[in-house]
This record gives C-alpha cells, structure tokens and sequence, in this order.
C-alpha cells in the first residue's frame, strides 16, 4: 500500500492552487529542490505522473486530477478535526440545535441526553418542541440537522434511526367510570371533558387534530403546563387526559390514577432519530447522533 502524509497532500493542493512548483514551494516554505524532490518521489511510489509541464506552468494529469480530488476531501476532515480539538482545548462553547416533539421531549430526551452533555461540557444544546409533521420539513428544507419524531411518518429521503417505542394512553381517576376497563376507542372518551396541555404544545395539537378526524372535537376543561400538573387534575376528577405511557406510570405511583389502552393504531408509536446527510454533520452534531441513536 502506498503511503501518504499530509505534506504530500498539501504540497499537492499548493501546486493546483499556484499552477508552478516555484510558487507552492515557497508557500510551505520549502526549498524547490525539495519540492520538487518530494513530487517525484510521490510519483514514483504511485508509479503515476500526477503533473504534466505546460507554457504556463503545472497542470494535473487524468491520475492527478483523482488525487486532487481525494486531497481535497482529506484536508477537510483534518481541518474540522483541528476546530474541533482546538473546541476542545480551550472549552469554547459549540451550540448544537435538536428538535424532538412532545413525547421525546418530555420522556426519553433527558436522560439520552445527559451522558451526551456530561461528556461535552463545551456543548451549548438547544432543543426546541415541534409537532413531527414540522421537524420532518423542517429537516428535508434544511433548517435543521437533527430532529426526534414519529417513526410512522414517511421518512423517505432522511437518515433514519431508532430512538425509543412509545404508547399513548388515557389517564383517569380511579373513580372515573372508565377505570373499570383496560383498554376503549379513543372516540368513547370525547364524550368526557379533558385536561389538556397548552395549545402551542405539539402532542395537544396532535391529539386534537385525531379528535376532529374521529368526528367530535376536544372538549379542553382547562390546560396544564406540565404533566405533573395534568396528572394531579386528573387524579381529582376534572377530566381525563392522554400521556406518554412512561409519563403515565411514573405519575400513577404516586397519585390515584388509573391506565387505560387506547385501541387505536396512532397510540402506539416508533419515535425515531433522523437527519438529512450524515456527512453534511460536523462532529459534535454526530456525536449527539451517536449518543441518541444507542
């Protein structure tokens, strides 16, 4: 296998960048015998002519065209591997963008991200609550990189990996007359008021909009900021809700609540984490991938 090192690389782009041996020389700064010395020693070990000597100066043959080309895309990486180090050394603050929608956001992400944070302290992570329709353009229009959604929208065209497997469910106090059953329609619960989240939130968007397509629309009693609060309503019989599962367990030690199953498909969902280009990601952002992704 023929070996390379950087200055070889470099010595290469500068003869591009120059178009005359003489010049890249003393851009690295080296003497032209040892430039030139370097060349053909470069060439004799790929027994392939990368230059060819025109009037006006060097220009790259078929084979060295195809080495420019692969230097180029070397001296980029060595370059984002240099700021990112040099990020490192001197803990300057990188800010990464991740957007995840309600049930990510309010379930699984802490704790996916904390080891993440822990191990980069130079990370400055924003994360921003969308509905999935809205990461999932937000991602193919390239505005964002790294997005968290429901794995049963089409996902053509992204990078696709698992994140967790989620269920929505009903919350209701125990005395409610739904908490004699395991499972019901989601249609036999709009007959009852609801504890609901904000409006702008992403999950009460979505069950709201389900509420319209089965015929009758959510009937909102009052909305809570926060699960807790939500539950705690519940648990008093002002109305019932819908949460996370995880959410909803959690809550359900300490309170008198009651699960039940929803029986439709849209309750049960694979929230995934996607982005557009791998490759487009520098390497902080595909480290949090990494991380997400385990």
């Amino acid at each position: 296998m023929t070996r390379f090192d950087l200055a070889d690389l470099n010595l290469l782009l500068l003869v591009e960048q120059t178009g005359s041996l003489s010049a890249a020389a003393a851009a690295v700064p080296v003497a032209l015998s040892a430039a030139s010395y370097r060349l053909r020693q470069l060439e004799g070990r790929l027994g392939l002519q990368l230059f060819v000597r025109k009037p006006d100066g060097l220009e790259p043959t078929p084979a060295g065209r195809i080495a420019l080309d692969h230097a180029h895309r070397v001296w980029q990486q060595v370059a984002q591997m240099q700021a990112a180090l040099a990020q490192l050394a001197g803990q300057q603050q990188v800010a990464l963008k991740l957007a995840a929608n309600t049930v990510a956001n309010s379930t699984f992400l802490p704790e996916a991200l904390g080891p993440f944070l822990a191990d980069f302290p130079e990370v400055s992570l924003q994360v921003e609550e969308r509905a999935s329709r809205d990461i999932l353009k937000g991602l193919r229009d390239g505005e964002l990189e790294i997005g968290v959604l429901d794995g049963n929208l089409d996902l053509d065209g992204l990078v696709s990996l698992p994140f967790r497997h989620d269920r929505l469910v009903l919350l209701v106090a125990q005395q409610h007359p739904l908490a004699s059953r395991q499972r019901c329609s989601f249609a036999e619960t709009l007959a009852c008021p609801y504890v609901g989240m904000p409006a702008e939130r992403a999950m009460q968007r979505f069950v709201e909009d389900m509420a319209v397509l089965a015929g009758r629309p959510l009937t909102v009693r009052v909305r809570a900021p926060s699960f807790d609060a939500i539950a705690q309503l519940v648990a008093q019989n002002v109305g019932v809700a819908i949460l996370p599962l995880a959410a909803a367990q959690r809550l359900a030690h300490s309170l008198p609540l009651w699960l039940v199953e929803l029986s439709e498909a849209w309750a049960t969902r694979e929230l995934r984490v996607c982005v557009r280009d791998v490759a487009s990601l520098d390497s902080h952002a595909r480290q949090l991938l990494e991380y997400l992704a385990r």
